[in-house]
């Protein structure tokens, strides 16, 4: 064999945050990955131009880490707990599998729900679900189990942006929100780092506009990577953007007013027209019950939907006579009523405003915020249209983009809220150039967002709540984190809703319930499975969490390293990584954040070196458990549907379909996945194996840019936007508030508070000095607020333990310290460099000091998640963390269950040694 024939290279893909899939090759010599390098055979497709971030470039490392688990180990010690030597044994995969098989039949026989009506099988999967593009088909095994529980998080409500994606769904039909970049010109950007975790799309795509000549104005406390890159930076006091944002729906509406807007959407594709009673609620016809606009034609109030009318958007009316409907369907007659518009209760309720409230509160210059207020409304070239496909269309070249801290916890309604409602006032909603959703997760089907909009009640698409009513309500929660119970509008029962639930709660109430608890007592799953994720990590109050995760009864960890979490496991697994194993998944069209795509199609992560040491394939270990715990046609018909893979095995007019009598090889499974899905991209012209997809790595068909839109399919289908009016919400928070109190409950009171019609500024960052005291601490001995933000080098933490990663890293001041405005450290004492404490009234964390002039000088910024104690590599590198000190509470969690990952604190030069 010549030496050019011992080298090929694989065509694969990375997934290993929510940016990807990023194409690339591996190169191949003699049976040993050597290099990472792009797949320029998708640079026509990829809108990253064929090109993985620097997180692709450590896979080979993570290949051949001399500190991988490379055979399945056993637990030897009972006792569980940080300073516990877990004292992991070597054992077979026939006796690993057994045990989980034993295990796993014991459940059914006693039933799969426990006498608190919870699953007795829990699992738990890391980083926005990226893990599913590695678990081959173990979510076919899931499915095919029946209840499992996935509420324990690993970072949902603290590190994801937990909010957007709630109200994403709501607004958009859409899991992540973000600029329509290869189009906008002006972008407000309140922390969302998108050079960073946008990956290569994102960097490509905005260093595209800044040729293109578009300005993102970057709003937050530090200079991060994208506010470097970014034409202005406006250092924000932090959790004050709400007051921001208010400030600048105040100038578009007061100092500019409704004529500069865009009448005809507010009109026509928006709630503004509708007309709202004395008690808040809309004001509704009193035979149909449908809520009343004011028509300019007939000059009276008329049902939204009458033919000919022509709603007026601003102002007061007399209303002869009409109903409201409140919560649990309380009916109110009115006659002779004020009603106001919803766009003028909206110009009312936010008179008072003003940029000259909003410097004081957050900070920055009122002549600032009222600049960037006219600078958006100018960039919005109100009137402008553009031409896809044959489809004229508003152009509306303006985005407001959110990031974490900012759309998720406390005053994160209020964010996401303002957000869409300055997008609404100049039709840059779901418009060319405007604030558009992405991915789907919450509705359903999730790979077509439009296909869900659908007509609801009162004109707007139709949601899938959690009811809230008497009969329907659940009092007894069927998941630990109660996502049924306490968050409405988190919808439906999927996994996707469970992670999305009040996550912090399965784990606080698994150690003390609040006094007025009347539900029953959560328990431990019996058996809980672990794949890509470490919240002993990835949490707040990281260090009590390892100890929580101790107590549980049995742990299956799919294990790459022994890391802060698997160390509590009973078993860890070794899967074939990255490199080692095969799936196909799903690629383009519109996926997370700057991820929407002129093609849509499927990509291959296929096997490019075999398995490290005893490691096995992910797809191979469901078939596995599915054989040894009986289920395993119930696997196979699951697989058949088309779960862990991409299409239905079987169709119309094709038949790929797996016997569920016999248990399929993993090439065989993804072989029917791959014909199965070419066939039906292709409408049965094209029909591609897996030998195909080895050589060509990817199929793709291209798709019109009118899928990256909502508002045409809203238009097509006569709907309106729920805004800017939340009456809706309103009176589900009233109904939620009965049923609680109902149970004599009264400890979510806070939470039900935010659902408000329009939401107030309410003293944000006053949350956490309140939290302090109630504690017990004085919040003058913790004076600076610490954040943190994404590195591209890291996906969560999770590659920590790679040296290439960390080396790099390094490259970049204050990636692996603690970040300090340079004046403060100076007032300190702290110089480059030095070590230092950061500490909150929970703990301590410790790093050395990275001193900037670019954040604010009351404010501190630690990179990523670190402090590891058990993963090999990093945990020899003193790290500091936000969540090792960041409380996790009740109080500082808002109605949809969401926190921020922010924390007061205080800073110290640690003593030097002595000479």
């Amino acid at each position: 064999m010549s030496a050019t024939e011992d080298v090929k290279r694989v065509p694969t893909f990375c997934y290993n945050c929510v940016s990807g899939p990023d194409f690339m090759k591996v190169k191949v010599e003699k049976g040993v990955v050597t290099e990472v390098e792009p797949n320029f055979d998708a640079e026509q497709v990829h809108p990253g131009r064929g090109r993985p971030c620097v997180k692709a470039y450590g896979i080979v490392q993570k290949t051949y880490n001399p500190n991988r688990v490379l055979t399945p180990m056993r637990r030897t010690n009972p006792k569980k707990g940080r300073h516990q030597d877990p004292g992991f044994t070597p054992i077979s995969w026939d006796e690993a599998l057994d045990t989980i098989a034993e295990r796993l039949k014991g459940i059914r026989a006693k039933g799969m729900i426990d006498d608190a009506g919870l699953p007795r099988l829990a699992a738990s999967f890391g980083h926005g679900g990226t893990p599913a593009n590695y678990m081959g088909s173990f979510p076919a095994f899931l499915a095919a189990w029946g209840p499992v529980d996935y509420s324990f998080g690993s970072g949902q409500g603290v590190k994801c942006t937990h909010s957007e994606h709630l109200y994403g769904e709501f607004w958009h039909r859409a899991f992540t929100v973000a600029a329509d970049t290869p189009t906008t010109r002006y972008i407000i950007a309140f922390g969302a780092n998108v050079e960073v975790t946008g990956g290569p799309t994102a960097v490509i795509r905005h260093a595209d506009a800044r040729i293109r000549g578009y300005k993102r104005v970057q709003v937050e406390p530090s200079l991060t990577i994208t506010g470097a890159c970014s034409a202005e930076w406006v250092p924000i006091r932090p959790k004050t953007d709400p007051a921001f944002m208010f400030a600048l729906i105040h100038v578009l509406v007061h100092e500019h007013g409704l004529d500069r807007l865009d009448i005809p959407f507010l009109r026509d594709r928006t709630a503004s027209p509708y007309l709202i009673g004395p008690d808040g609620l809309y004001l509704r016809d009193p035979l149909s019950n449908k809520p009343l606009l004011w028509d300019e034609v007939t000059g009276g109030a008329v049902a939204f939907d009458a033919l000919g009318a022509i709603p007026v958007v601003a102002g007061r009316f007399r209303v002869a006579r009409a109903v409201t409907i409140d919560a649990d369907s309380a009916r109110r007659d009115y006659a002779d009523v004020e009603a106001v518009t919803a766009y003028q209760a909206l110009t009312d309720h936010i008179k008072r405003y003003t940029p000259e409230w909003a410097a004081e509160v957050c900070d920055v210059p009122a002549a600032t915020i009222r600049r960037i207020a006219g600078e958006y409304l100018e960039a919005a070239s109100i009137g402008a249209t553009t031409e896809i496909d044959g489809v004229t269309l508003p152009l509306r070249p303006v985005a407001v983009t959110l990031g974490k801290s900012v759309n998720n916890g406390w005053g994160a309604y209020e964010c996401c809220w303002a957000r869409t409602v300055l997008a609404m006032l100049v039709g840059a909603l779901e418009n060319p150039g405007g604030t558009v959703g992405t991915t789907v997760r919450l509705n359903r089907p999730q790979d077509n967002r439009h296909l869900s909009v659908k007509p609801g009640d009162d004109g707007f698409m139709v949601q899938h709540f959690n009811p809230t009513s008497s009969n329907s309500w659940e009092a007894e929660p069927t998941t630990r984190n109660l996502h049924r119970t306490l968050v409405p509008i988190v919808g439906r029962n999927g996994g996707w809703s469970q992670a999305l639930g009040p996550t912090q709660l399965a784990w606080m109430f698994q150690e003390n319930l609040p006094p007025d608890w009347t539900m029953p007592k959560p328990t431990h799953p019996d058996l809980w499975f672990v794949y890509r994720s470490n919240p002993a990590i990835s949490f707040w109050d990281t260090r009590a969490l390892a100890e929580s995760v101790a107590r549980f009864p049995f742990m299956v960890a799919f294990a790459y390293t022994v890391d802060e979490t698997n160390y509590m496991a009973d078993l860890l697994l070794p899967e074939a990584t990255d490199l080692e194993s095969t799936q196909l998944i799903r690629m383009g069209a519109t996926k997370y954040m700057e991820h929407f795509w002129d093609y849509h199609g499927v990509a291959l992560r296929q096997k490019a070196v075999e398995p490290q040491g005893d490691a096995r394939d992910f797809t191979w270990i469901a078939t596995e458990l599915a054989k040894r715990t009986g289920l395993l046609t119930g696997y196979v018909e699951q697989l058949n549907r088309g779960i862990a893979g991409v299409s239905p095995l079987k169709g119309k007019d094709y038949d790929f379909s797996l016997d569920p009598a016999q248990a399929p090889e993993p090439e065989q499974i993804w072989d029917s996945i791959c014909r199965a899905a070419t066939t039906t991209l292709s409408d049965g012209k094209h029909c591609h194996g897996l030998d195909w997809f080895r050589e060509h790595g990817f199929y793709a068909i291209p798709m019109s840019r009118l899928q990256w839109y909502l508002t045409p399919t809203m238009e097509q289908q006569g709907l309106r936007y729920e805004l800017p009016y939340q009456e809706r919400l309103l009176r589900v928070g009233r109904e939620l508030g009965n049923r609680l109190h109902e149970q004599k409950m009264h400890w979510w009171d806070e939470q039900l508070a935010e659902y408000a019609a329009l939401p107030d500024w309410h003293d944000v960052p006053g949350r956490w000095e309140r939290a302090l005291v109630n504690s017990g601490a004085r919040s003058e001995d913790f004076p600076f607020w610490l954040l943190t933000t994404k590195s591209m080098q890291y996906h969560s933490g999770g590659n920590a333990g790679i040296a290439l990663m960390d080396e790099v890293s390094e490259n970049l001041h204050g990636h692996t310290g603690v970040i300090i405005n340079v004046d403060t450290a100076a007032k300190l004492g702290i110089g480059e460099g030095e070590r230092v404490e950061v500490r909150s009234h929970i703990g301590a964390t410790y790093g050395k000091a990275a001193l900037v002039k670019g954040v604010r000088p009351d404010t501190l910024v630690i990179i990523g998640q670190f402090d590891h104690w058990a993963t090999p590599y990093i945990k020899d590198s003193e790290r500091a963390s936000l969540n090792t000190i960041a409380p996790m509470t009740l109080e500082l969690s808002d109605a949809t269950g969401s926190g921020a990952d922010i924390v007061r604190v205080a800073v110290r030069r640690m003593q030097r040694p002595a000479a």
